[in-house]
């Protein structure tokens, strides 16, 4: 197997749900597992937590996700977007109604002036996405 660079986010107690909803997103097989699946909950209230989630979606498109314990910091969403990128106009644009319909368009959807079509989003969860469907090859 190649060598795979993945989006892993860190969540307080919303990974969970946003795995779901990320699975509504991008299709795919999703695999939760809890602190007390792993026998590693030093809090009972934190027991139900997910200490590791992974979508498996096609196109090779992994996303992981994780509680985050009470117990150690989190800084949500950090300086960093998740960008998707490619020529599949109509799987982008779905991507993209869907995450932003779950947040907020920070930038539109619409032509760049590098000639593809651009836009970006913060989901419902406040994860930073940028959208690029790659335009007409430049001649």
């Amino acid at each position: 197997m190649s060598t795979r660079l993945n989006p892993y986010i860190g969540f307080r107690d919303t990974a969970r749900q946003a795995l779901e909803f990320y699975q509504t997103v991008f299709g795919g097989d999703l695999q939760l597992s809890t602190f007390a699946d792993f026998g590693a909950s030093e809090d009972p209230a934190e027991a139900g937590k997910i200490m590791h989630g992974q979508l498996t979606a096609e196109n090779d498109l992994v996303l992981m996700a994780a509680d985050t314990p009470n117990s150690m910091e989190l800084t949500p969403g950090g300086s960093i977007s998740i960008s998707l990128s490619g020529s599949d106009e109509a799987e982008l644009r779905g991507y993209w109604d869907k995450l932003a319909g779950s947040g907020q368009a920070t930038m539109p959807l619409e032509k760049a002036p590098w000639g593809d079509t651009f836009g970006m989003c913060v989901d419902g969860f406040g994860i930073t996405w940028m959208v690029n469907i790659l335009g007409a090859p430049q001649q």
